[in-house]
């Protein structure tokens, strides 16, 4: 399902810093962090859907989804982890795209999905599950934001444990380089679970009390399920960028870094 913390225009030497946890079920086909074919695209490749749940560009693009936990799922949705890869491979502006994703919307399951421009400083959200007090698009503002299975900021458990951490990190390393290895295993490794009483109650206790860890590692009956990697995405003030990823292979944890420039449009 995932979950992701992020630090957007609220600090000195990184405007974006993101650590991002992807759950999905261990016989799900997976590429690991690569350039993709044509050397734009950075980001894992899931190979059933085609998509990615995490990706960026050379030219200072970002997008990355989380699912959005509801009790109702469509027969035949099209594939949530193409709604990044497109934006990754447009030209329009994290506004433009996501009034485009709004208009085909009801095709997908839900989603949250968070598109960025590191060159413009602009960020958005998008989701598609809104209910009458809530808008399908806004602009995000500068600051901390978890985004879990609900919507973005939603104050789950698991969502204020990992926020908390994160301020502490951020307190303890101030103006300082970030150690980002060391921050992925420090937050994103945690694996404590909720109370009963605590759960959000969409799906029976048996499936969300699994599912209420950061770190996630259950067994259902369709099969083994948790979290398949681990990345972190952070960007510098003089545009390098840094992306890790740990990453599940044949049951063996593995790790990947790759670190380039923005180009400059």
């Amino acid at each position: 399902m995932c979950i992701a913390v992020f630090m957007w225009q609220a600090h000195p030497k990184y405007p974006f810093l993101l650590l991002h946890n992807r759950d999905e079920f261990h016989s799900r086909a997976t590429e690991p962090l690569a350039w993709w074919e044509d050397g734009t695209i950075l980001g894992g490749k899931d190979m059933v859907g085609g998509g990615t749940w995490l990706g960026s560009t050379r030219d200072g693009r970002i997008a990355f989804l989380t699912n959005f936990r509801e009790l109702h799922t469509l027969p035949h949705p099209k594939t949530r982890g193409d709604l990044t890869l497109r934006f990754l491979q447009s030209n329009k502006s994290p506004q433009e795209f996501a009034e485009e994703v709004l208009k085909e919307a009801h095709l997908y399951n839900g989603f949250n999905l968070i598109l960025a421009d590191i060159c413009s400083s602009t960020m958005v959200y998008v989701f598609n599950r809104p209910t009458h007090d809530q808008v399908s698009l806004t602009q995000v503002t500068p600051g901390i934001h978890v985004l879990t299975n609900a919507t973005l900021d939603a104050p789950w458990p698991k969502a204020e444990r990992l926020r908390h951490n994160f301020e502490e990190l951020i307190d303890q390393y101030g103006e300082n380089e970030f150690p980002i290895k060391e921050m992925v295993e420090k937050l994103m490794t945690d694996t404590t679970k909720d109370e009963e009483c605590m759960l959000p109650g969409i799906h029976p206790p048996a499936r969300e009390l699994p599912l209420t860890s950061i770190f996630v590692e259950a067994n259902f009956p369709s099969g083994h399920y948790g979290t398949m990697s681990s990345s972190a995405l952070f960007v510098k003030s003089n545009k390098e960028v840094s992306f890790y990823e740990k990453y599940l292979d044949q049951e063996k944890w593995k790790e990947r870094m790759v670190t380039y420039h923005i180009n400059d449009k």
